[in-house]
């Protein structure tokens, strides 16, 4: 359903399970930033009602997960950490900045579309992960609920993508940024972080 074309080796669990509070922490910051986003974009594209509609639920559930990881980490007697910088996604960005950069309003929404579909999905992808594999029975299930949410998500992204980018073809310029995500997985899946 993702259409990720290199899944994330299952040995990252094991790296994962090493460092608990480390990916807690990393986590919960993910969480904030996709709230900041949702928020952003509906500060830049408040023309489309649906959309607005569409992000104030999301940044509302975001903020929610976030509280919920948080609570995970003081429950466990850790402590949420500073935030952490993402190469992961600074890669995605840098990459839709130099193939797709400029252009019309359309192709700008294009891009900001597939740029949160993108991490949506290698969310969901190692969420599925951390559900299936971690030996943590209460971390299995947390993460099993929050995998349905962030498939939700990435459709959504992907939809809007698709009914508000007019002159672009989207479905290419998503296939064309899975394959790119795809080389950019081989150098991830080796630190205790949601996208490492």
């Amino acid at each position: 359903m993702l259409g990720l074309k290199l899944p994330t080796d299952p040995r990252w669990v094991n790296i994962v399970e090493k460092n608990i509070e480390e990916i807690l922490t990393d986590h919960a910051y993910c969480e904030q930033k996709a709230a900041s986003n949702a928020i952003s974009v509906i500060v830049k594209y408040a023309e489309y009602p649906d959309l607005v509609e569409a992000m104030t639920a999301i940044s509302i559930e975001e903020m929610e997960h976030f509280g919920m990881v948080h609570n995970k980490i003081l429950e466990r007697g850790l402590n949420l950490g500073f935030e952490r910088k993402d190469p992961y996604v600074n890669d995605l960005a840098d990459h839709l900045r130099k193939e797709n950069s400029g252009g019309s309003r359309a192709n700008q929404f294009v891009n900001r579309m597939l740029f949160a579909a993108m991490i949506e999905a290698r969310s969901c992808e190692r969420f599925r992960i951390l559900s299936e594999e971690i030996n943590d029975m209460d971390l299995r299930n947390f993460y099993r609920n929050l995998m349905e949410s962030e498939a939700r998500h990435y459709t959504t992204f992907l939809n809007f993508a698709r009914k508000y980018g007019e002159g672009v073809d989207v479905d290419a310029r998503w296939q064309d940024f899975l394959a790119f995500e795809a080389t950019l997985m081989s150098k991830y899946g080796r630190s205790e972080t949601m996208h490492g």
